[in-house]
């Protein structure tokens, strides 16, 4: 397994439990092997007005071919109308840890 095999996708839901849900679920179904909730403040613009939002962002860690299921996944149980959805290639790391993300998800 090579960094450029693995991914970070990146979500933001409005509450924690709702971000906390939403990490249990996806590694429950093997779509990531961990995830990071951190508390964020949101500035953007949504119906032609700028909001300002307290938010909490997921860092969901997957393999590659994992990153349709996984979005498709987030899109499935998201409450947002338009959630966000990143996913970017991991460049490097260590490569234990890199090693442990791919066996704690599934093959595709």
């Amino acid at each position: 397994m090579t960094p450029a095999d693995l991914a970070l996708v990146t979500t933001t839901t409005a509450t924690e439990p709702q971000a906390r849900a939403l990490a249990d679920a996806a590694i429950t179904e093997r779509l990531a092997a961990c995830a990071q909730i951190h508390p964020i403040s949101s500035v953007y613009r949504w119906e032609g007005k700028i909001q300002h939002d307290q938010e909490w962002r997921i860092d969901f860690k997957t393999r590659g071919s994992l990153v349709r299921s996984l979005t498709d996944f987030i899109l499935d149980h998201h409450d947002y109308d338009t959630p966000e959805v990143i996913a970017v290639p991991v460049t490097g790391g260590s490569a234990a840890y890199l090693e442990w993300v791919a066996a704690e998800t599934r093959v595709m």
